[in-house]
């Protein structure tokens, strides 16, 4: 009980701070843009973006699972921090012992134009298929497959690789078995997450 206080008390505490940071941000670049200080007006509307992306990844953490399968949230471990030299922000998330399943949210990531190439035109798709990557569908989202290997406690590594919308969603476990990873990405709240980052 005193765990879920204290939680709730940073939350509130972090949303204020949040607010407070936004609305001074969008102060400054409303002074700056009048005065025609354009540099100025856009780093501040920038600071401001980065705020809401923050934000955004705290509300995708309180949506994220306590547990996949049986392997339980390392939410001690949760972190959201903006993306250097882009807009967005990142929401990193482990379950279980020696962190054998992770979830990586990279908003406005370079590399969803790519794979959305890949997973788009047959022809490239369907040549990047084989036995150790394949196409899949999750929930309704087409995504990349990919078998890393053998792991160390039996079974194999993946990497699941899904874009919503302009984020790039990376899943991945470790010493799993691929039906496994299937279960437990049907499991993420993808299209919630969707919603979140438009």
């Amino acid at each position: 009980m005193k765990k879920v206080t204290l939680l709730s008390f940073a939350l509130v505490v972090f949303n204020f701070i949040v607010a407070q940071n936004f609305d001074k941000d969008m102060a400054t670049a409303k002074s700056s843009f009048a005065g025609n200080k354009l540099e100025d007006a856009h780093f501040a509307l920038q600071q401001a973006l980065s705020e809401v992306d923050l934000a955004t990844g705290k509300k995708i953490l309180r949506l994220l699972p306590g547990s996949l399968g049986n392997l339980t949230a390392n939410s001690k471990d949760d972190q959201v921090f903006s993306n250097v030299g882009f807009v967005g922000a990142t929401v990193h998330r482990t379950w279980g012992q020696n962190q054998a399943a992770s979830l990586d949210i990279i908003s406005n990531s370079p590399l969803v134009s790519t794979l959305n190439s890949f997973l788009s035109v047959p022809l490239i798709g369907g040549m990047m298929n084989s036995d150790k990557s394949k196409t899949i569908k999750v929930q309704g989202y087409k995504g990349r497959l990919d078998n890393n290997g053998a792991g160390t406690g039996g079974g194999s590594n993946y990497t699941l690789q899904i874009p919503v919308g302009t984020s790039l969603v990376t899943f991945t476990m470790k010493n799993a078995a691929e039906g496994d990873v299937l279960n437990d990405a049907n499991g993420l709240p993808l299209a919630e997450i969707a919603k979140l980052v438009q």
